[in-house]
């Protein structure tokens, strides 16, 4: 007989092809991401061909045209989410984290063509929206259609749908290290291991599709900028503030009005797109810049283009994109509000380097404070603060680790200053509006709670002072790095950059004449949140990583992706403690206990895996027995009439269970309740016969 703490095992419902076929499971997720950059393509194109045909309705302010292509627009959009599939209506990303949460990632393939006719009818004629969102659901659908072509488990269906997501977000800014982050920190607000490989394959994919397809017209363009000065995050403290403030009346006027206008669409009908598409017209008329995307506005403010605007312009521009935004993605039309967020954050932080420049002893970069209220401003709309860091940063093309600290500082002084008035992000706000209260894992600091030595690279290449700055810049480019420690005998003696090699004078053309003699280091004790304000303060993308006992030992090199690997780490560690704390809350329920029931003739489970029941949460299947076998179920035992299962639970698992298995049955299942833990001791029931 099976003691009962010997035979629990967690229920191995999920995993099975990516622990046996890892190889396959891979392959699967590179075609997902072909898949998301293939439909992320044609979302542009169709946008770009429709924006080049409408645009100068907007353009010309005497046009009346306009207040007719806008609602006509957001009627065709609001027509096909009525008549054909209602969740392709909005901005995408709540309605992919719905389909995660409430549909165990099951989606509609017709979703995919109707979002990208949907979205190209709003956004093409002038809608205040951005593509972003629509391709992270369409990115969604991809990866839920093709797992289910492979019938693939839950858990992989979740991976894929989220790699699917993610590659969204990848493909539409050729940005995977960026839709990676999107992908596990909004999406899927998990960090396990198991997650990873998936999305990071299918997030590479689709930006790679993608870009082939379309060209570089999806990078945001902006000059290298840089900290001039400390003094400067004075500013950038206070440019945090008017982030806040604006970036609260966005989620507030947009939460007001969904709250109010999502219970009454159905009576409302085709009148809600028809008004919000007028007003958005009128907004349109009087400001053409509201018309669509607004990337290239966005381009222009990074590259400090303000021509003759001034402080308080701008910054009513951005609380007009605000209300375009709000009318536009609660229409009932289809649009995202990423790339808004990013037009409001790029619109004040120009405004307010303009005004704050008067009063500034010295000059102040336009451009270097639009590209930190980007970031500021997606961090405060979808509390996601490192991600909005990173994204700004692969987004822009930045390569100048100088504004990482007002990055560092804007965006998360607004997340926590936001988070004290709204509590909740931008797609939270709108599943809660929709019933569904998605569970997120608490704040830690997480980036203290990893070494730099568990993520360096152990055996950089290095160089040595005799080498040629040529070969050196080659083999820079060949490995795609932009800086190599120099070492000579064993000992670290200085480290040569790109940069470095480029400041090279006549005469110069060996490593040790250009490059930096005595460089800062770390240690693999020292926390990578120290590693990377160090990295801020030198404006240097990489750390060579000596010895405790030896400070001119090489060990290591710390990068930029180093830092993107411990977040993950760190992120997976904090979730496996709660997981665990989960489990043990469960086991230790005052209501939780073992139980068998018999597997009834008819049953839903009769002649199916373990794997394709849809067990309720609460529930640990503990054993089989099957006549007088006794076997330990895993996700590949298939289930027969007559079976007798032990399960440990809580009642309302229990119930639910039970529910589930007389569904379809000839007659129903009766259950024994067994007792608790301690209740049952080492004999879990089996000599006890339920009813049939």
């Amino acid at each position: 007989m099976t003691k009962p703490l010997e035979s629990i095992r967690r229920l191995p419902a999920v995993g099975v092809l990516a622990e046996r076929q890892m190889g396959g499971f891979l392959a699967i997720s590179a075609l997902v991401g072909v898949g998301v950059g293939l439909g992320a393509a044609a979302l542009i194109y169709l946008v770009d061909w429709l924006e080049e045909f409408f645009l100068p309705f907007a353009i010309d302010q005497g046009h009346p045209w306009i207040f007719l292509t806008v609602p006509t627009g957001f009627l065709f959009a609001w027509f096909l989410a009525r008549r054909f599939a209602p969740e392709v209506a909005g901005d995408g990303v709540p309605e992919a984290v719905a389909a995660l949460e409430v549909h165990s990632g099951r989606m509609r393939g017709r979703v995919i063509p109707l979002k990208i006719l949907a979205t190209a009818a709003t956004i093409g004629v002038g809608g205040s929206a951005g593509r972003e969102g629509p391709i992270v659901q369409i990115g969604a659908a991809v990866g839920s259609v093709i797992s289910r072509r492979f019938n693939l488990g839950e858990d992989q269906v979740r991976s894929l749908v989220a790699a699917g997501a993610g590659a969204g977000i990848g493909a539409a800014f050729n940005a995977p290290i960026a839709g990676m982050l999107f992908a596990l920190e909004v999406i899927l607000s998990s960090f396990a291991a198991r997650h990873m490989s998936a999305i990071v394959i299918a997030s590479i994919t689709a930006a790679v599709t993608t870009r082939t397809i379309v060209g570089a017209e999806l990078e945001l363009q902006t000059d290298v900028y840089r900290l001039e000065e400390f003094s400067e995050l004075i500013l950038y403290a206070g440019l945090a503030l008017a982030i806040v403030l604006i970036g609260l009346l966005f989620l507030n006027g947009l939460g007001r009005l969904d709250s109010f206008l999502r219970p009454r669409a159905r009576a409302l009908g085709f009148v809600r797109p028809l008004i919000a598409g007028l007003l958005v017209a009128g907004l349109i008329f009087f400001e053409p810049r509201l018309f669509g995307t607004g990337q290239a506005v966005i381009n222009g403010l990074l590259a400090g283009d303000v021509g003759s605007s001034v402080w308080w312009i701008l910054i009513l521009l951005a609380i007009g994109k605000a209300v375009a935004t709000s009318l536009t993605t609660t229409s009932g039309a289809s649009g995202g509000a990423f790339m808004p967020s990013l037009f409001m954050g790029a619109a004040v932080g120009t405004g307010f380097a303009l005004l704050v420049g008067e009063i500034w002893p010295s000059p102040i970069e336009s451009g270097a404070f639009a590209v930190v209220g980007m970031a500021a401003m997606f961090a405060v709309v979808g509390r996601a603060p490192l991600t909005a860091i990173l994204m700004v940063f692969e987004v822009t093309g930045a390569r100048d680790y100088q504004l990482i600290l007002p990055l560092m500082l804007t965006a998360t002084l607004g997340t926590f200053l936001a988070e004290r008035f709204h509590p909740d992000s931008i797609y939270s706000m709108i599943l809660d509006h929709m019933g569904i209260n998605v569970r997120r894992t608490g704040e830690v600091d997480l980036l203290d709670t990893i070494d730099v030595g568990s993520v360096m690279a152990a055996r950089p290449h290095v160089c040595a002072t005799g080498d040629s700055l040529a070969e050196v810049e080659e083999r820079l480019h060949r490995t795609r790095s932009h800086g190599l420690p120099v070492v000579e005998d064993g000992r670290l003696v200085g480290i040569i950059t790109l940069s470095d090699i480029a400041r090279a004078g006549d005469g110069q053309d060996y490593v040790g004449d250009a490059m930096t003699h005595r460089p800062a280091t770390v240690v693999q004790t020292t926390p990578v949140s120290t590693a990377l304000e160090r990295m801020a303060v030198l404006g240097v993308g990489r750390l060579p990583v000596v010895a405790e006992d030896d400070p001119e030992r090489l060990v290591g090199i710390f990068r930029r992706e180093d830092a993107v690997r411990a977040y993950h780490e760190a992120l997976t560690s904090s979730t496996d403690v709660e997981l665990q704390r989960a489990r043990l809350a469960q086991r230790t329920d005052p209501g939780a206990g073992y139980y068998e029931f018999r597997i009834p003739p008819g049953s839903m489970a009769d002649g199916r895996s373990i794997r394709e029941v849809a067990w309720p949460e609460g529930s640990t299947l503990v054993s089989i027995r099957r006549e007088r076998e006794v076997q330990v179920p895993s996700g590949d035992t298939v289930l027969r009439r007559g079976d007798v299962v032990t399960a440990f639970g809580t009642i309302t698992s229990k119930d639910r269970m039970i529910e589930r298995l007389n569904a379809g049955a000839d007659e129903p299942t009766a259950e024994i309740w067994l007792g608790d833990m301690e209740a049952v001791g080492d004999d879990p029931g089996f000599e006890s016969e339920p009813g049939s």
